[in-house]
């Protein structure tokens, strides 16, 4: 069964996301909120977690999995960036935009694209997992709460823990998020290619 955590959404109380931090620290999955949607998360180094995680979305391997980094510093440590990229990601975050960049040695070969060794990064303009990602101390490996055979994100946390309360450990409920997910950017190539329009406007990347 789920564990329910109802937090304030612009002052989330410490002992609270402590609680769904360790939770995380033990393997289990959550579902948090983001600026895009609720998104599925869980420990970056826990293989099972991440295998859970991939089977209660739905999605194989090949299915870019993303890391939620409290902020630029954390983000370059994980990703190779150069400073034509670093440019693009400085405009767009904190924000709804999930950058697909070649990962470094930090980031599990398993949780990668299989044979591209790209990873999907963000860093969310969200009071909540922000103070989650800052408790945690390190960040989460996370995909959209879209449920198998859906094509829209999860926007009500009572509506998730009802779904998936036998399938995940923690619900971080901090209100309703907004219904539409990130704008996805693939940076590992030469020039940036979007791969889907989201809620991050592209005319404040200079790309719209």
């Amino acid at each position: 069964m789920a564990q329910y955590f109802e937090v304030h959404p612009d002052n989330p109380q410490p002992r609270l996301l402590k609680q769904a931090a360790q939770i995380l620290h033990a393997g289990g999955i959550a579902a948090v909120p983001t600026d895009s949607s609720y998104a599925l998360v869980c420990h970056l180094d826990d293989k099972n977690a991440a295998e859970n995680l991939r089977r209660i979305r739905g999605v194989d391997d090949k299915h870019h999995l993303t890391l939620l980094c409290r902020d630029l510093s954390e983000l370059a440590s994980y990703a190779k960036v150069d400073n034509r990229q670093y440019r693009l990601l400085k405009l767009g975050t904190p924000g709804p935009y999930t950058f697909i960049l070649e990962a470094t040695k930090e980031v599990p070969r398993r949780v990668s694209h299989p044979s591209r060794r790209t990873i999907g990064l963000r860093v969310p303009e969200h009071g909540v997992a922000q103070e989650l990602l800052a408790v945690l101390g390190q960040p989460l490996l996370a995909t959209t709460l879209i449920p198998p055979g859906e094509s829209e994100p999860l926007n009500d946390a009572q509506e998730i823990r009802e779904r998936f309360e036998r399938q995940i450990q923690a619900v971080v409920d901090a209100g309703a998020c907004p219904m539409e997910p990130t704008t996805v950017i693939d940076l590992s190539g030469d020039e940036p290619t979007v791969v889907r329009h989201g809620r991050g406007r592209l005319e404040a990347l200079g790309l719209g």
